[in-house]
């Protein structure tokens, strides 16, 4: 049975100033021998002192450098992992739970943005935490948050890609937060009132970034999407998933622009995104007795979700509960299943996540 002080906790070595500094005092060194039983009771209370000033000068040393480190420190230095066990209740053998903040600090999402294929899945992700699930997050979790969000907006800035993205989840992201400061009060707000009056600064000085970006005009001395054959040019609308972006490709050029208004085109559109029952309600026909697909499209879209699709999306194990990104490349190569898994056909037991499925992991 282990000898209990009166002081259980242990508060740790003591220290004593001398001329060369402060040094650990040790009561029973060797170097003081059998003179140990000389010290006074004065030179006893002198090395008391010493110590409680020391302890005080060491914490106060300690807290100026965590407020400069979070003061100059601009980004949250979290352990990144491949895989986290999603936990909704207590057990005999885990206690606890994850949260939707522990959960995005420790799937690497900052290296997801990096991806083309995880780019449009990260953006969505973080505009529905915009809309519902901000105040939701801890501390540590918003800020790693708002350091993703730089990220993001200083890739687009760079590279000039995905802007219209990212324009609305800032627009979302600013309405948020002028709420929140409005109506500072009615809701938990984690840190100064200031804090995120800055944050909403900086997210305008992001706006208005984005609005003024000009893409420059690529001169390619090689052959150009405009001089493939116009059967290839119409496969390549057919590829898309986004009416805005066949909108805008058919602003490029003349003959862009005729594909882009193919019947059947938004035909396909229509069919991809929402079901027949819906086309019978919502109707439209143009002055020749035909449907108008483009215009029932656009009329869809007000009353019923749009399909998402993504390159790539975070992966759920039924079997053992884990959520993961998987790595196509080691999964091909090493017939590595992205995670621990103990099922004898771990591919059979996958399912994506989408964005919204991801939040709702964590509603318990």
């Amino acid at each position: 049975m282990p000898f209990l002080g009166q002081d259980w906790r242990s508060p740790g070595w003591s220290w004593i100033k001398t001329e060369d500094g402060w040094k650990r005092f040790e009561y029973f060194n060797h170097k003081l021998g059998d003179n140990i039983n000389e010290l006074s009771l004065e030179e006893l209370d002198n090395d008391k002192e010493n110590v409680y000033v020391g302890d005080v000068c060491e914490v106060a040393a300690k807290k100026r450098k965590k407020d400069l480190f979070n003061n100059n420190t601009k980004s949250q230095f979290l352990f990144q992992e491949r895989w986290i066990y999603v936990q909704k209740e207590s057990t005999r053998e885990r206690h606890g739970y994850c949260t939707l903040g522990e959960a995005f600090n420790r799937l690497d999402f900052s290296s997801a943005i990096q991806d083309v294929r995880r780019f449009n899945y990260v953006v969505k992700l973080l505009q529905l935490i915009a809309k519902s699930q901000l105040t939701s997050l801890s501390g540590a979790a918003q800020k790693n948050y708002f350091n993703v969000l730089e990220k993001i907006v200083r890739k687009v800035l760079d590279d000039h890609q995905n802007p219209r993205l990212v324009k609305a989840l800032l627009n979302d992201l600013s309405s948020t937060l002028c709420i929140l400061i409005r109506e500072v009060g009615k809701s938990v707000l984690i840190g100064n009132i200031n804090i995120w009056v800055c944050r909403l600064e900086t997210i305008l000085n992001w706006q208005q970034q984005l609005n003024s970006l000009q893409i420059p005009k690529q001169v390619s001395n090689g052959m150009t999407l405009s001089d493939l054959p116009l059967h290839m040019q119409s496969n390549i609308l057919y590829k898309f998933s986004d009416a805005c972006d066949i909108i805008n490709l058919g602003q490029a050029t003349p003959t862009l622009h005729m594909l882009s208004e193919d019947r059947q085109l938004w035909k396909k559109l229509c069919k991809f995104h929402f079901a027949e029952k819906q086309f019978c309600r919502h109707l439209i026909l143009s002055e020749k007795g035909h449907v108008d697909w483009k215009l029932m499209f656009f009329t869809l879209r007000k009353y019923y979700p749009q399909k998402e699709q993504y390159g790539d999306t975070l992966q759920f194990c039924k079997h053992c509960s884990i959520l993961f990104w998987n790595d196509r490349h080691l999964a091909l190569i090493f017939k590595d299943s992205g995670h621990p898994c103990t099922a004898n056909d771990p591919d059979s037991c996958l399912t994506p996540v989408s964005p919204q499925h991801f939040i709702d992991l964590f509603k318990f």
